[in-house]
């Protein structure tokens, strides 16, 4: 599957960068759209993440990349929020939605460093209610993650568990000073996973979820004191939200395939008393939503989103610019093997 995909992307001329960690499994980065597309083991070439199957043949590739809609390769990618502010622009008309080709795909500069990737966006981007045109710059940092379990007794005991991971050092900035107020902005992670699986949001406290569209059926979610679970099986599109005050920092999918399972883990500082800017279409005023998740089985392709927030700069924050971190971690292996991951990483005894 690696190799394809990165023979498939050369042959029209979306190079990518192939970056290795200490247990020799690699990430993969295409500059276009400027995400990170795969993650991949030392024992196979099997994606851990979601990629567009149009990108596995020369012609079906060219053609998505040719047309003028969304260039939705898979992977990870990075936008700004508000939502309302960048992709609805003639808000709080919401009959028109579209991603700014400034910020998807962008035009991302690469400077390799080592295993270490660096992407740097300068762009303009219309803000809605604002009504002005931002500077903004966006720079990615991405380079292998250790295991963060690797000196763990009851890891080790595991046999039969591959593993990859990344970090990915994020900053944004307004791109030239500006007077007067300065409209938020906030960064705004999308990982697009194999449609199917389910998504595991340990908390603090019992979470209040926000249905930001869709009907989302209640078999599909379990809400209890210290977790919050979503089976992402759906047809059609539906999204909800949670308050960055409930989070840990950390979102889980577990997905199976064949007699294997599957469990990436995103992991980030959430911070309360951060300004969490990205709010639902029709309710300007309700603040505070750190972690989203999107369930997608339509025409624009069937995967589930794992979606989480920075706190915002500009507005209330006072700040004109901001760096954070995310780190992503992958495991592959048995049902039992991946409960044990599940427990330690994530803080609760049963995946199933």
């Amino acid at each position: 599957m690696k190799t394809k995909l990165i023979r498939s992307l050369n042959a029209i001329g979306k190079t990518t960068e192939l970056c290795h960690g200490q247990d020799d499994d690699s990430i993969l980065v295409l500059p276009h759209g400027g995400r990170v597309l795969g993650m991949f083991s030392s024992e196979n070439d099997e994606n851990f993440l979601w990629t567009n199957p149009a990108l596995f043949h020369r012609e079906s590739a060219q053609a998505l990349f040719e047309s003028d809609d969304w260039h939705n390769s898979g992977g990870d990618r990075t936008w700004l929020s508000p939502e309302v502010d960048f992709f609805f622009p003639d808000y709080p008309d919401l009959s028109s939605y579209r991603q700014p080709r400034s910020l998807d795909p962008g035009n991302y500069l690469v400077v390799r460093n080592g295993e270490k990737v660096r992407l740097t966006n300068s762009l303009a981007l219309g803000h809605a209610r604002s009504q002005q045109t931002l500077e903004l710059q966006i720079t990615k940092e991405i380079s292998p993650a250790l295991n963060p379990l690797r000196n763990e007794p009851e890891f080790r005991k595991l046999t039969g568990v591959s593993y990859a991971g990344y970090s990915q050092q994020t900053s944004l900035s307004y791109g030239k000073p500006k007077k007067g107020d300065l409209p938020p902005v906030g960064v705004w992670h999308l990982l697009q996973m194999p449609h199917g699986g389910e998504l595991f949001v340990p908390t603090y406290q019992k979470a209040d979820i926000k249905v930001y569209f869709g009907i989302i059926s209640e078999k599909d979610v379990t809400i209890e004191k210290q977790i919050t679970r979503y089976r992402m099986r759906a047809e059609g599109e539906q999204k909800l939200g949670i308050r960055g005050l409930a989070t840990t920092g950390r979102i889980g999918y577990l997905f199976q395939k064949s007699n294997q399972y599957s469990l990436v883990i995103r992991s980030f500082f959430a911070n309360p008393s951060g300004e969490y800017i990205d709010v639902p279409w029709n309710n300007q005023d309700d603040l505070g939503y750190a972690i989203q998740a999107c369930n997608i089985n339509s025409q624009l392709g069937s995967f589930s989103e794992l979606e989480n927030h920075a706190p915002g700069i500009g507005g209330v924050s006072g700040q004109t610019s901001c760096t954070e971190t995310t780190l992503t971690w992958a495991y592959r292996g048995t049902l039992q093997a991946i409960q044990v991951l599940g427990r330690s990483l994530l803080g609760f005894n049963t995946l199933t």
